[in-house]
């Protein structure tokens, strides 16, 4: 039945209803005549013609009313059908409500009254798992015994043989509704013209499993496939769903029966680990159209499935979805929206969302401007999917602030290179077609701490416009098999969406000499090294890795890195550059001696910490930055690294 009934049809449905209920009041008159000794012969004229008036109704109906949907869907006896109408009529004609108190003393009806009052009487249909009781069209109120149990009818079931298309109570708030996307690509519409061949004969066979990182493209998918196989589309959480087997009976018997008469599928959207197995139970008790999205299929025991991989928008319908979304603004940004393309793997939803906010300017600027403004709110848009499971680093270091050698920093700008080219090279040059292996931007920044590896990872931020986030390894790495995999993986696919630089921090919690395999501690420690270089080998962004001791890392990892570059111990002329970098124009000082402040063996790092502990020894004393103040903060600094104190250096400083 459509979901849609006009006030017409409406009409149509509840004249028919009532003609219906007019056969039933007259059943009710000849019981009454029966049972008091009146006129039954003119009680079974009058029911005659009202018989006859029924079926002159019937013969002038365009379609079936919902009482013959309901009826054909569940497969209603004529007897069951006149119980379904007696119990409609109590709630909708005082007639027979009447009625029902002078045969038996209450309004509500019983089942010993249907079996006198109603033709094709049969004790069967009144059992558990007869239709009336099983798709709880009929529910029992209290009796001392069957036959004298109150009849209710359903309220959903009431308003759906009046025409009103309002869903059940039970799953108010916890289905909704899901309306066809706006846009959909070429790609999605194929997987869904595949999947409704697959239910071209029987909907509820397969499941269909949609597996992909993007929510919203597994939904597109769910609806554009309902849409083609003349089905209304619907979305549950699976966080949502009942805790216990009968409560999750029950709504699944409820759905079944909303989506069997309104023709209508279900998706149950599966967004965490910790919902697997409700999702599953309820799935498994489901036999209905039904799609399950999730990242990864579920194992649903005695259900046929079918699993279809759904990524995101290739990039060629992400740039036509970038065109179309952004409307008039997309003529003067052609060449913004590559740049988009080539460093945001949005879906739909998140295209609109950005598109959306540069058109809300209004105005049509340049397409600098735009091009900017277009660039930060993709930014922003990805930014939070990462807040909560990594560190955003400002960046502000800029390419004057890289103290190094000439080849170390010529392999950073060659990094910072092979990000903004990757789609000429990988795309339209080809060379993604020739393998999907390699391709992900990986670097290994080596060298002691302190030595700038943070500092350039800022720079490359700054250089590309991207967010930087820092990712502690040691953090990540868990003693339970299998839970740093899923860490990595969660880190992973939420900056998927923004290929953000990703750096993660003190590699050698995870990286060394590959163990030979000695115990199955040994073996998944392997498989977890392992699991990170694939993911970085297919990352779209730029992943770095920091490490202070290179030699600890193999042959078979290194070659794996695309980038090395090494950050070594400052020499004294890179120190005293580091030493003139340190003090800001505005910070008052006097009397530094540049050279002699890099005769001190430190690296960048802790020359920082020594500035800015001489800066707070000399803010408290009210006066400039001098040396004397900086020797205060080089033992301090010196210390805590439990270094000796070259005193005949630091007394040379005063």
């Amino acid at each position: 039945m459509s979901n849609h009934v006009s006030d017409l049809q409406r009409d149509s449905i509840q004249g028919h209803l009532a003609a219906e209920l007019a056969v039933i009041r007259k059943r009710l008159e000849r019981c009454v005549a029966a049972v008091g000794s009146g006129d039954v012969a003119a009680q079974d004229a009058e029911l005659q013609m009202a018989c006859g008036a029924l079926e002159q109704r019937r013969q002038d109906l365009a379609e079936p009313t919902p009482l013959d949907v309901l009826c054909g869907v569940f497969g209603l006896s004529s007897f069951e059908r006149d119980l379904v109408l007696l119990c409609a009529g109590v709630e909708l004609d005082h007639g027979i409500a009447s009625l029902c108190t002078e045969l038996q003393g209450d309004r509500s009806p019983t089942f010993a009254l249907a079996l006198a009052a109603l033709p094709h009487a049969a004790w069967g249909p009144l059992s558990s798992d007869a239709p009336l009781r099983c798709w709880h069209i009929i529910e029992l109120g209290a009796g001392s015994t069957l036959a004298t149990r109150r009849l209710r009818i359903d309220e959903y079931v009431l308003h759906f043989i009046l025409g009103l298309n309002a869903m059940d109570e039970r799953l108010f708030g916890l289905f909704e509704p899901v309306d066809e996307p706006l846009f959909t690509t070429p790609s999605q519409r194929a997987t869904a013209e595949r999947i409704s061949g697959l239910w071209l004969h029987n909907p509820s066979e397969p499941i269909i499993s949609l597996c992909g990182p993007s929510p919203a493209s597994l939904r597109a998918v769910a609806a554009h496939t309902a849409s083609c196989c003349g089905l209304r589309l619907y979305a549950v959480d699976a966080r949502d769903l009942p805790d216990t087997s009968p409560e999750q009976l029950t709504a699944a018997r409820v759905w079944q029966r909303h989506a069997a008469l309104t023709a209508s599928a279900l998706i149950i959207e599966v967004s965490t680990d910790a919902a697997n197995g409700k999702a599953a139970a309820f799935a498994e008790r489901l036999r209905s159209a039904l799609f399950v999205a999730a990242l990864a299929p579920l194992p649903l025991r005695g259900r046929t499935t079918a699993r279809v991989d759904i990524g995101k928008p290739l990039l060629g319908e992400q740039r036509a979805l970038w065109q179309e979304a952004l409307g008039l603004h997309a003529g003067h940004l052609a060449e913004h929206i590559d740049a988009v393309v080539t460093q945001f793997h949005f879906g739909t939803d998140d295209i609109l969302a950005v598109a959306a906010k540069v058109r809300s300017r209004h105005d049509i600027r340049d397409a600098h401007h735009d091009g900017a403004l277009l660039w930060e709110a993709c930014r922003t848009q990805a930014r939070p999917q990462l807040d909560h499971l990594a560190q955003h680093i400002d960046p502000r270091a800029t390419w004057d602030d890289l103290i190094l050698d000439t080849r170390s920093k010529q392999l950073l700008r060659e990094v910072a290179m092979h990000v903004r080219q990757k789609t000429l090279v990988y795309e339209t040059w080809g060379f993604a077609g020739r393998s999907a292996r390699g391709l992900g931007i990986s670097a290994l920044f080596a060298g002691p701490s302190g030595t700038g590896k943070t500092t350039a990872a800022e720079v490359l931020a700054r250089e590309l416009a991207l967010d930087l986030y820092r990712i502690d390894l040691s953090a990540l790495v868990s003693k339970y098999i299998g839970e740093t995999e899923k860490n990595l993986r969660q880190v992973f696919d939420a900056a998927e969406d923004g290929g953000a630089i990703l750096l993660f921090d003190e590699a050698d919690a995870l990286f060394g000499k590959r163990s030979e395999v000695k115990d199955s501690h040994d073996r998944y420690a392997n498989m977890e090294v392992s699991y990170l270089l694939q993911r970085m080998e297919a990352y779209r962004g730029l992943a770095i890795l920091t490490t202070n001791l290179r030699d600890s890392l193999d042959s078979a990892f290194m070659r794996r890195i695309r980038f090395v570059v090494e950050f070594p111990f400052p020499s004294p002329e890179q120190r005293v550059a580091i030493w003139q970098r340190m003090f800001p124009p505005s910070a008052p000082t006097r009397d530094l001696d540049m050279t002699k402040l890099a005769r001190l063996n430190l690296a960048g790092g802790s020359i920082r910490n020594v500035a800015l502990g001489g800066a707070f020894l000399a803010a408290e004393e009210g006066a400039p930055i001098q040396m004397k103040h900086l020797q205060e903060a080089a033992r301090n600094e010196l210390a805590k690294l439990e270094r000796p104190v070259p005193e005949r250096e630091l007394k040379d400083w005063t």
